[in-house]
């Protein structure tokens, strides 16, 4: 066994340090084994890139990543007749290898250009990682707690953060400044994105479609994410979305009224880094009939979930009941078409929170879908039928995916007790015209995409990657409620959007932050977080000694990014607007790589659809989402720590040349493994199992 480890060995380390070739994408993670799995194959023609030609070979080999054996090999095909892609300036093949089921590590290799593509599993559960890497995202974004090196790793541990006077705990109205009798506790909650703000409607879709994961999906969510309510009993989701909900109701007054944001009064405060070192006074904005819409549907909506778990009884009761307030305070205003819609002046920086009318209106009826579901009140249901023709959805057959949440719970109104005969044949009607119509080709499969992915091109805009998602997400719904019997075209159609994320683009890139030790790689390296900021040790995933925390999703391609010197992004066919950057002022990344909870929840809601669980181990890949094993930093310097059930384990340190450099045995579960006298480069770390011989193996990279 040993010898073929060492074969293997020398193989992945020449594998590692040959370049991935930009000519050939795959989902960097893996394909589950019967899926449909499809590499795209480009030959670059417009764009930063135009200056590379490819044209692969005659057969194209999928082959063994610990082996080199060929697996399976076949003929690219041509798509679109040999055409130029206009959304990415790109020509392509398409290599289908779908009909390999087999469990195991591979690459996708042309012998003719000897290019070959990212490592990727194929198993029954490739997304295991990747989706705690995901949901983790949101515990970094822990407002108003310490992140210690036991749940964060040693790259990303921080002291509290806004908990210093005139901050979170002890926060002032921001036009009355100096009046202290109106100081509130408004801890809690997560940074909405990049900026260390709070803002109540833009929590509302992200808290929406993580309890739309939740519920469509429990499967796919844990105890085991290490986060400190880890091992409670509780899926680990519905801790993490409770942090955000616990302030959400500190932001409700008890006549249902409800402020709209928390934060900074200018962008010269609170901009240090990390977290904790912010000490600037944090302030709380006016109430605002869209902060109560919103919470009145999210509070609906996370009453119903955590009413169904006995421990979470006394939770659910008051979300319910501060939900059915601020339905209360806004439902006369709602009726009256009198909602506020420039409430937000910015006094508080740096996003505008207002919603227009048709936004509240909307959050409104999805409350009301909620509640009914919920308390089989007839209020709710009169309330709905009462406005739900108002929708754009009805009003002009036109189911738009940034809408999500209205289209929903007009799909769910045909679910309730009750339902009018007619109004539930509208719903079903006009969505179905809509689905027939397809002006825009995002519903079902099509070959109108080199990459597969099909949206229009205007949603190529900021926050691209939130509009991949919600595309998919749609589709997804036409299975959800049975509207179009059988569903098949429409759940490719999401899952080919999940393989774009992953590596399946222009840029080949993978666009969730630093993920090399989950099976990434060609990651995004930098995004705008002001926690992550430009010129601080987390700045780079590979060239920064702690570089951005794992499983942040960036905004993604923006076609209209405003900077027209910066090319790229400026100047590129829509899928190729990105610039792996993190720069600000002036330079605008954060209309490029800018994270946010709402991007991050829709492709997490998009992605707990394909995945359990259950870890899968096939591959040669082994990261910090194992649950035996947790290894940081990655890249290292001085020092790197191996800490998780390891007792049964010999761990040894080999340079790319396979020798053996250290050895340790029987280590406990932690240990730190002194590597400053090693040069930089490429190093591996092999654990054995002492009870069954069974090896694994991690790249990792001396600074």
């Amino acid at each position: 066994m040993r010898i073929v480890f060492f074969f293997s060995i020398f193989f992945f380390s020449d594998l590692l340090i040959a370049q991935i070739s930009p000519f050939i994408h795959v989902d960097q993670f893996g394909y589950e084994n019967t899926a449909e799995k499809v590499a795209v194959l480009s030959n670059p023609q417009v764009g930063f890139n135009a200056n590379l030609s490819f044209q692969p070979g005659a057969t194209i080999e999928l082959r063994n990543a610990t082996t080199d054996a060929i697996e399976f090999s076949g003929t690219p095909v041509f798509w679109n007749n040999n055409n130029t892609h206009v959304k990415s300036g790109d020509k392509g093949w398409w290599f289908d290898f779908s009909s390999y089921t087999t469990s195991g590590s591979y690459y996708i290799y042309d012998p003719s250009n000897d290019e070959k593509s990212a490592i990727f599993e194929i198993n029954e559960n490739p997304y295991y990682d990747v989706l705690r890497s995901a949901t983790r995202m949101f515990y970094y974004n822990r407002c108003n707690t310490d992140k210690p090196q036991q749940y964060a790793g040693s790259n990303w541990n921080d002291g509290v953060s806004f908990m210093n006077p005139l901050q979170d705990a002890n926060c002032r109205y921001i036009y009355d400044q100096s009046n202290s009798s109106l100081e509130k506790d408004l801890s809690g909650g997560w940074y909405d994105a990049g900026d260390f703000n709070k803002y109540i409607t833009f929590a509302f879709s992200s808290v929406h479609n993580l309890l739309y994961a939740y519920e469509e999906n429990p499967a796919a969510f844990g105890d085991d994410t290490n986060i400190p309510e880890s091992g409670n009993g509780i899926p680990d989701i519905l801790d993490e979305i409770k942090w955000e909900l616990d302030w959400m109701m500190k932001m409700v007054n008890v006549d249902g009224s409800t402020h709209i944001k928390l934060g900074s009064k200018n962008y010269a405060e609170n901009t240090s880094t990390p977290p904790s070192l912010n000490t600037d006074p944090r302030y709380y904005g006016p109430t605002c009939t869209s902060a109560s819409a919103a919470v009145a549907s999210v509070f609906a909506h996370a009453a119903k979930v955590y009413g169904t778990i006995a421990s979470f009884t006394a939770f659910a009761n008051n979300l319910q009941s501060k939900g059915i307030a601020a339905y209360g305070y806004t439902q006369p205003i709602w009726m009256a078409n009198n909602f506020e819609v420039d409430c937000d002046d910015l006094s508080i920086i740096s996003g505008d929170a207002d919603w227009t009318a048709e936004e509240q209106g909307n959050a409104m009826l999805s409350a009301a879908i909620h509640f009914y579901e919920l308390t089989a009140n007839a209020t709710f249901q009169n309330d709905f039928e009462s406005r739900y023709h108002q929708t754009e959805a009805i009003s002009l057959n036109y189911w738009s995916s940034y809408k999500l949440e209205v289209l929903e719970a007009l799909l769910k109104y045909r679910t309730l007790p009750n339902p009018d005969p007619t109004i539930a044949a509208n719903i079903l009607n006009s969505i179905v015209s809509d689905i027939q119509n397809n002006g825009g080709g995002y519903y079902g499969f099509n070959n109108d995409d080199l990459y597969r992915a099909e949206i229009p091109e205007s949603a190529f805009h900021w926050g691209s990657n939130l509009s991949m998602s919600n595309f998919a997400n749609l589709n997804l719904l036409i299975d959800k409620y049975d509207v179009i019997n059988p569903a098949t075209s429409y759940l490719q159609n999401a899952k080919e959007k999940i393989h774009y994320f992953h590596g399946v683009n222009p840029l080949g890139l993978v666009y969730l932050s630093n993920m090399y030790d989950f099976g990434g790689d060609h990651c995004v390296n930098e995004i705008y977080h002001q926690w992550f900021a430009d010129q601080t040790i987390y700045d780079n995933a590979l060239t920064s000694p702690n570089g951005p925390a794992p499983g942040f999703l960036s905004g993604g391609v923006n076609k209209n990014f405003s900077i027209p010197t910066i090319a790229p992004p400026a100047g590129e066919p829509a899928q190729k607007s990105y610039l792996d950057y993190n720069t600000g002022w002036p330079d605008a990344s954060w209309e490029i790589s800018e994270p946010s909870i709402s991007y991050q929840a829709g492709y997490v809601r998009l992605l707990s659809n394909y995945t359990n669980s259950t870890p899968v181990m096939t591959g040669i890949h082994i990261g910090a989402g194992i649950d035996y094993l947790d290894m940081f930093p990655n890249p290292i310097d001085e020092y790197f720590v191996v800490q998780g059930l390891i007792g049964n384990y010999t761990i040894e340190v080999l340079d790319a040349n396979g020798q053996i450099i250290q050895t340790l045995s029987n280590v406990g579960s932690h240990t730190i493994i002194n590597t400053s006298t090693l040069p930089a480069g490429l190093f591996f770390v092999l654990v054995t199992n002492i009870t069954n011989n069974t090896i694994q193996v991690q790249k990792i990279i001396k600074q």
